[in-house]
């Protein structure tokens, strides 16, 4: 029975540095492994003809290399990269030159090496999103799948893609971000539970935007895709919560799964209020 030390629940909800995204991962991300049966660590992409979390987090992967043009690019960036799932994808699905997982998470890279192909051109590099370890202009594609919500601050990472990122080089970012409201306190008590449990940074979609144009990148693409992500996959959750239960709680105390509910819940209600939604960016460098 893994257990979940009180106070790095506190750090990483409030305070949110690199080290508290370490715990939570190390603590929790088994949770989204046992509930999907795959090792992907995303919400997933709910659309058309899909009947599961891993066909959906296949799905999002699938649409982000469409939008980044893979096919097309020697050298791939996939930054906050998890167990380096997506970039198997990708590495099947569009057989690009080179990928590179960089991750701050060391246990979730060293996973992902042993589970590598290997005849896939993908290695994996040991890093924090706020200093990329690449020299200017070396770089075709930069992707953070899911990932950027937890880069702080969320500008230095933007500075670092342009600096590393050749002429004409793209940045796609897909993301779970918060709805520009007048009133802060009024999301503050919308969001309920999730104020507690959404252990990110609540960047709104017009301040990702903002700050990608203020670095000099030329967004090419927007799409908000919120509907196809929370409340399918709350809706999945719901509908199969007896079965994941059952093997949620082989791992965790019975209290984590409840809670986990109630958030998936309480997420997919503001989802439709219109309070959060889930961006999908193309940018261009300049």
């Amino acid at each position: 029975m893994l257990t979940v030390n009180p106070v790095d629940v506190v750090l990483w909800t409030f305070r949110r540095n690199e080290k508290d995204v370490i715990k939570l991962y190390d603590s929790l991300s088994s949770i989204m492994q046992l509930a999907t049966g795959g090792t992907m660590l995303n919400f997933g992409y709910w659309e058309g003809d899909v009947h599961s979390p891993v066909e959906a987090q296949s799905k999002l992967c699938s649409l982000v290399g469409n939008l980044a043009d893979l096919s097309s690019s020697n050298t791939i960036i996939d930054v906050g990269s998890g167990y380096g799932t997506p970039a198997l994808q990708w590495s099947e699905e569009f057989k690009p030159r080179n990928i590179i997982c960089l991750n701050i998470n060391s246990k979730q890279l060293v996973k992902g090496f042993k589970r590598r192909n290997q005849q896939t051109h993908i290695s994996y590099i040991n890093s924090t999103s706020l200093s990329l370890p690449f020299a200017d202009r070396t770089v075709e594609r930069i992707i953070a799948l899911e990932s950027a919500q937890h880069f702080k601050p969320f500008d230095r990472f933007i500075a670092e893609s342009y600096r590393i990122l050749q002429p004409n080089g793209l940045l796609i970012i897909s993301m779970p971000v918060t709805v520009l409201l007048a009133n802060a306190m009024k999301r503050h008590f919308k969001l309920g539970i999730l104020n507690l449990t959404w252990s990110s940074e609540r960047y709104e979609s017009e301040y990702v935007k903002s700050t990608i144009e203020h670095h000099k990148f030329r967004i090419l693409d927007v799409s908000m895709i919120g509907a196809q992500v929370y409340a399918p996959l709350a809706l999945y959750y719901i509908q199969n919560r007896k079965s994941l239960r059952e093997k949620i709680v082989t791992r965790y105390p019975p209290i984590i799964e409840k809670i986990l509910y109630n958030s998936l819940v309480k997420m997919m209600n503001v989802s439709k209020e219109g309070l959060i939604e889930y961006i999908v960016i193309k940018a261009r460098k300049s």
